[in-house]
């Protein structure tokens, strides 16, 4: 297939996913739509999750949610809305803007995707944003509560040459960022004459700031997870023509091998009731991994055995644990919802 085309089927499912929602505020919802279900696919599931747990809706009204972040000292959520540069707290039953813009501060930008996308703490409780439309990874320089915060670049350039988009990113133990870097907030993507790379890459951001480049073959790498030992990591691929989530060896800090297929679900891709690919993925202290793909999140034990299905019947983008990783918070298109685990 031609470059160019394989662009525009990326842009078209871009756009799909990126959709503007009709509802012109957010709003809190207590309903649960009757296309929401949970799947029990293995026995193994039942120490996870109750079939029967309600999948609730926290919020709608935004246009493409990502990023979830629950930050236990406050009891609150961030969630970014990529298309409109925003990332919002949710406390509670109510959802404030905490952060505008978050990805760009171009007023001009063109592109589907200006805002922040993943959010996550590093161990000072400091707020880490994956910024798509200024091509970052930056720490918020101010405290959480802070409404008028600067920003310090971590990492925006690989070699002299400006990263892609920076999407997705976990800490290992010793404070070492792994982190994906697809092409999802440039305005052209894979075609955009800004684009400075000739590969989307996976890369670890090692506590000495030397940027490692894990793997470049994977051509839209996107959701990253580590094994709660640090010895597995886990990123997910969201091309819709090879959809699929792959697993690593750590051998050690910024350090792979032995690249392996964890599962594939290309065949779900554009099936009835499972719009979406594979995306943001969460691990939990089990290494139970709860993987964002088609129509909802599915959930894998760490030999890639599909244990059970979470359902939307939406895009659903990303997830994260709650305190005590009893809750499930999950991005999905312009809903933010939960679930209560085992």
């Amino acid at each position: 297939m031609q470059k160019s085309l394989f662009s525009l089927i990326i842009i078209a499912f871009l756009f799909n996913s990126c959709k503007q929602n009709k509802a012109s505020k957010t709003e809190t919802v207590e309903s649960t739509p009757p296309k929401f279900r949970i799947e029990i696919v293995n026995d193994e599931a039942f120490k996870v999750i109750d079939p029967n747990a309600e999948i609730k809706v926290l919020a709608s009204g935004f246009t493409w949610t990502e990023g979830p972040l629950w930050v236990e000292d406050g009891g609150f959520l961030l969630f970014s809305d990529i298309p409109n540069n925003k990332v919002y707290k949710l406390s509670g039953n109510d959802t404030v803007t905490y952060l505008q813009p978050s990805g760009s501060f171009d007023p001009e930008f063109k592109g589907l995707e200006p805002g922040s996308n993943g959010l996550l703490l590093n161990e000072q409780g400091e707020l880490i944003l994956l910024q798509h439309g200024e091509r970052k990874v930056v720490k918020m320089d101010a405290p959480l509560n802070n409404p008028n915060p600067e920003y310090i670049t971590l990492a925006d350039n690989y070699k002299g040459k400006k990263l892609n988009s920076p999407n997705d990113a976990v800490y290992d133990s010793e404070g070492n960022l792994y982190f994906t870097d697809p092409p999802y907030g440039l305005p052209e993507l894979m075609e955009d004459p800004t684009k400075e790379l000739d590969f989307q890459g996976i890369y670890c951001l090692l506590t000495s700031g030397e940027l490692i480049l894990l793997d470049k073959s994977i051509e839209f790498p996107n959701g990253i997870g580590l094994s709660k030992d640090g010895k597995t990591l886990y990123v997910s691929q969201s091309n819709p023509l090879q959809a699929n989530w792959y697993k690593y060896d750590v051998t050690g800090p910024g350090k792979v091998e032995n690249k392996q297929l964890f599962y594939d679900v290309t065949s779900f891709i554009d099936k009835e009731g499972y719009p979406g690919a594979p995306d943001g993925l969460e691990v939990n202290k089990n290494d139970i991994v709860f993987a964002s793909g088609p129509g909802g999140i599915w959930v894998f034990n760490s030999e890639g055995t599909l244990l059970a299905k979470i359902l939307t019947g939406e895009r659903t983008s990303n997830c994260a644990f709650g305190t005590d990783e009893k809750t499930l918070f999950i991005t999905a298109d312009d809903y933010i919802l939960s679930v209560d685990l085992k």
